[in-house]
């Protein structure tokens, strides 16, 4: 692993990067013995960073949880991030542009929980058990990489992309729908843009939580009571630019939108 004095010169590079909007070479350039472990390890120092800022932490995301996504990075497992509250957006309303670089939307099951969730091996029914509602969900996320060039370990230290969300629609039991089947259509400026299947995210977007779980349990940690956890997304993420209206229809759980700030 990287020492502790280049996990806070990179922490600083990602942080800058995000703060004041600007592209960054892929961090492996300079350093090419970077591992995953690494990556987290400026994920952690970034939230230190942020609470220490009085940002607050609202949840987790997510990523690659689509086999076609996994094949891609050549991984055999989801990556995770960190959602800050100061991200949320409204559902109908308008997001900042202005912080924003390569800006994609990808459509995706969130679960908010009602109990906490902890251990090493906790089953869908667990996580069904402990969800209080699911919704839709549009995350927006934007890449700080140059010409949108980056690896695994990179992509990771920039907090899997993260960028802007927003939950809309209509909030379900978990209980009341097959997660495994929810049609999703995803639209940009009134024209399908992407479609899916809720079953695209690991058969079930539930394994994303329970595999969320597990990793923080590895890192001792638990997943809280109110927490939101984005699934990842079922459609591919399409490109946004000023003025675009996007929107996304589920199956069973209604539709949410949003307006790129022109």
């Amino acid at each position: 692993m990287l020492d502790a004095a280049a996990i806070e010169k990179l922490t600083g590079i990602v942080a800058a990067a995000q703060a004041a909007p600007h592209t960054i070479a892929k961090l492996t350039d300079d350093y090419p013995g970077m591992t995953v472990a690494d990556s987290y390890a400026v994920q952690d120092a970034l939230l230190a960073r942020w609470q220490a800022e009085g940002r607050v932490l609202a949840g987790y995301k997510a990523g690659l949880t689509s086999k076609a996504k996994m094949d891609q990075m050549g991984v055999s497992e989801p990556s995770f991030g960190l959602l800050m509250a100061d991200t949320i957006d409204a559902d109908g309303g308008i997001i900042p542009t202005g912080k924003l670089i390569h800006p994609r939307a990808e459509a995706e099951i969130a679960f908010v929980m009602k109990d906490e969730l902890a251990g090493a091996a906790v089953s869908i029914g667990d996580v069904i058990a402990a969800t209080d509602f699911v919704q839709p969900a549009l995350e927006i996320i934007d890449s700080r990489f140059e010409k949108f060039k980056f690896d695994l370990v990179s992509v990771i230290a920039d907090n899997g992309s993260s960028a802007r969300f927003l939950l809309g629609g209509r909030p379900r039991r978990p209980q009341e729908l097959d997660l495994r089947t929810i049609g999703i259509l995803l639209e940009r400026n009134g024209e399908v843009a992407a479609m899916a299947s809720s079953g695209a995210v690991l058969g079930h977007p539930a394994r994303a939580v329970q595999m969320l779980v597990a990793w923080l349990h590895a890192r001792g940690r638990t997943l809280p009571a109110g927490s939101i956890v984005l699934t990842g997304g079922a459609t591919e993420a399409i490109p946004v630019t000023k003025g675009d209206a996007i929107a996304a229809r589920f199956q069973d759980m209604g539709g949410i939108s949003v307006r790129m700030e022109r």
